[in-house]
């Protein structure tokens, strides 16, 4: 995994509070990220709107 992806799976843990096995569970997919994991995440109710929109937000930050 690279650099970014390992900062952006922190920032789920400790910003948001998401459990690793949760995001585990999403990253079944490895073609997911980081584009589509967001909306995995939403699909499978481990992030609410006001997280989701914090994860659009981070990668907006880290990837443009």
């Amino acid at each position: 995994m690279n650099p970014t992806a390992t900062q952006f799976i922190d920032f789920l843990q400790q910003d948001l509070a998401i459990p690793a096995e949760s995001i585990h569970l999403a990253l079944r997919d490895e073609q997911a990220m980081p584009h589509h994991f967001p909306m995995i995440l939403w699909q499978y109710g481990l992030v609410n709107k006001e997280q989701l929109e914090s994860v659009f937000d981070w990668l907006d930050d880290h990837l443009l």
